[in-house]
């Protein structure tokens, strides 16, 4: 098998994970092949992956007919569809999350986006969808609110492995590195075995830049753009450090615990003035977790340069955040923002998704 840039990159400690999920990725075998061929060891999906999906021919089509005829809510029978990808994913990824002992291997599934600020109903859901899927290898993406927080730590602490997705700011990426030690704390503390536990702590990276550099325009300070997105996961990766060389890390690495490695979201470039790329090669360094469109993973085998660049700068990433206060740009807001924004997209995605399958279920049917 010929060795391409994305086993360089794991080579220097970076898993590769594909930021998609459809019922014709499995049924081509497409996802079979990425893994086999293009090092490819996880598979994420949120609402809005699912809805693209749905809206794309009629790979569902039986499987909606037949799940309609047992439900007639629409959230049920999107359940029913997505478990059915989820499950056969993880299946594709299980010799993988065998050859890693548990490092990787992992398909995540995300809790119902309308639940976001609802801490007890979070929980409730993500442990069904543990039990749905019923896989070692599946992780349930909980957002970084407030209130997911103390859902994240409850699931932890009942040994589940959660995907913590939409994290924007430090100040919340250290609120979910103390949620996930404390709930391996409690799962220690109930005799629970904590060598079964995963978790990632998903940094998104693209929008903040998106998001900084809309302001930095409206200010005039053009020379500032498309800096933060980068600089923002670096020190983060440097308090990820900070965490996994305390002792309090290293009494429950002892017991067996794995640590919650940084994984960097949302990697696809949405500005054309920036490399392709960009997002991948500024953000290599060991323990990490790139997740990537698969026209960003084509980009990157064709054309990505591999080289430790995470520890890279961390002193002018700090001086940067100094440089955009002067400049006007308040970074809490900026990351408040993109919190409340995601939120409402993959709500809005979940909503539009299951008005899709109303209206299929409607066509089929009749």
């Amino acid at each position: 098998m010929a060795v391409t840039r994305l086993h360089e990159l794991a080579a220097h400690g970076v898993s590769a994970w594909l930021d998609s999920l459809s019922r014709e990725l499995l049924e081509t075998g497409e996802l079979q092949r990425l893994v086999d061929e293009e090092a490819i060891v996880g598979v994420t999906s949120n609402p809005t992956i699912f809805e693209q999906a749905l809206s794309a021919g009629g790979w569902y089509d039986e499987q909606l007919r037949e799940a309609a005829e047992r439900h007639t809510d629409a959230k049920e029978i999107f359940l029913e569809l997505a478990v059915e990808d989820v499950r056969r994913a993880c299946d594709v990824l299980e010799p993988v999350f065998h050859a890693t002992s548990g490092g990787d291997g992992y398909v995540s599934l995300e809790v119902d986006p309308e639940l976001a600020y609802d801490r007890e109903a979070t929980v409730e859901e993500a442990l069904r969808l543990h039990e749905l899927v019923g896989r070692a290898n599946l992780l349930v993406k909980i957002p970084a609110t407030l209130p997911g927080l103390g859902a994240i730590q409850d699931c932890i602490a009942a040994g589940r492995s959660i995907n913590v997705t939409l994290i924007f700011s430090l100040d919340r990426y250290a609120a979910v590195a103390e949620a996930y030690l404390r709930g391996l704390e409690r799962l220690l503390e109930d005799g629970g075995d904590p060598t079964r536990v995963a978790s990632v702590a998903s940094f998104f990276v693209s929008r903040v830049d998106t998001e900084t550099d809309r302001r930095l325009e409206a200010l005039g300070r053009s020379d500032l753009r498309g800096r933060l997105a980068i600089a923002n996961a670096k020190l983060a990766y440097q308090r990820y450090l900070a965490v996994t060389s305390s002792d309090r890390w290293k009494r429950l690495a002892a017991a067996g615990a794995r640590p919650q490695r940084c994984l960097w979201a949302s990697t696809s470039t949405k500005n054309p003035a920036y490399r392709d790329v960009l997002y991948v090669e500024e953000l290599i360094g060991p323990e990490t977790v790139n997740t990537m469109p698969l026209e960003t993973i084509a980009a990157f085998q064709e054309h990505g340069v591999v080289r430790d660049t995470l520890t890279e700068g961390v002193q002018e990433a700090e001086a940067l955040l100094g440089e955009l206060a002067e400049a006007g740009v308040d970074y809490d807001d900026v990351v408040a923002t993109l919190e409340r924004e995601g939120v409402e997209r993959f709500a809005t995605s979940f909503q539009r998704l299951l008005a899709g399958i109303e209206e299929k279920r409607a066509t089929l049917v009749a």
